[in-house]
């Protein structure tokens, strides 16, 4: 049940993203493809964040340490930009333009889903 709050989260997340950010957008033309199409990215989100991120704070540990964790926005804003990339190869009409519209659109999706979680946990703790 957890999985499925924190994808929902996350799409709504991707949403609000995209509607804050020219740079992040949705070419489907139905609302429900949009909706399959952010549950199917947030799914993506996920799963990038899950394996890659931990691989990156090991290797990326140094500029970590010397940013003071300024460097976690720039990998955040390059896994969101490789979520664009991934879900454009996979033919979804999910767009991420550039550097500093992933950049953007990281701190969006953390902040919103931090917002989200406030108000409903996931049921993952206790």
């Amino acid at each position: 049940m957890g999985f499925l709050i924190r994808t929902v989260v996350t799409a709504v997340a991707l949403w609000i993203a995209t509607l804050i950010v020219d740079g992040i957008y949705l070419d489907a033309d139905k609302t429900w493809q949009n909706a399959v199409t952010l549950i199917i990215v947030a799914i993506i989100f996920g799963l990038v964040n899950a394996i890659l991120k931990p691989i990156i704070k090991i290797f990326g540990c140094f500029f970590y340490i010397i940013t003071l964790g300024l460097f976690a926005l720039v990998v955040n804003a390059g896994l969101f930009l490789l979520v664009g990339w991934l879900a454009e190869s996979l033919n979804l009409p999910f767009h991420v333009d550039g550097f500093w519209d992933g950049f953007w659109g990281a701190i969006i999706v953390s902040v919103v889903s931090w917002l989200i979680n406030l108000v409903i946990p996931d049921g993952s703790e206790g």
